[in-house]
């Protein structure tokens, strides 16, 4: 059995988006570099087929990933789920570090969502895993590359 793989609305999107360009825009472009580059003659020493084909590759390999990923998907609208100050998958955490007093928001999200510098943190990373089942006010404490962090869980969201 296939585990799911979680992710949120917005995450989906991007993915069906991506799959979607990928089938009508790129896959097309390189058979067409690939069948201009066969004209060219001999395919041994040709560097544009070769450099098609490899290309026509990629984009086939990503298709399959993205349409695996796609059919084993969990979407999770955390704005369906009952609001009770908990962390969960999909909501938006404000944290204070008990240390510095720095605070930081975070939204908890797939893998293939996460981006760190836009606050999109992945559900698989050390300050997550910490974090999720907590409730608002409690202090969790999170090791991570650089050490120990004492996270206050200030605020909890469910916005999509």
């Amino acid at each position: 059995m296939v585990a799911k793989i979680p992710m949120t609305k917005k995450g989906e999107q991007a993915l069906r988006a991506e799959l979607e360009k990928l089938k009508s825009e790129d896959r097309p472009r390189v058979i067409e570099a690939i069948a201009e580059a066969r004209e060219h003659g001999d395919l041994k020493e040709n560097a544009e087929y070769h450099a098609a084909r490899e290309q026509q590759g990629f984009i086939e390999g990503r298709i399959r990933e993205l349409e695996h990923k796609l059919s084993h998907a969990n979407v999770i609208d955390v704005t369906t789920l009952p609001q009770n100050g908990k962390v969960v998958f999909g909501t938006t955490v404000e944290l204070e570090d008990a240390d510095s007093g720095e605070e930081m928001t975070y939204k908890i999200v797939g893998e293939d969502e996460a981006d760190i510098k836009s606050g999109l943190l992945s559900n698989t990373s050390p300050i997550a895993r910490a974090l999720l089942g907590k409730e608002e006010g409690e202090t969790v404490e999170v090791t991570i590359p650089g050490g120990r962090k004492m996270l206050e869980i200030v605020t909890v969201r469910y916005e999509a």
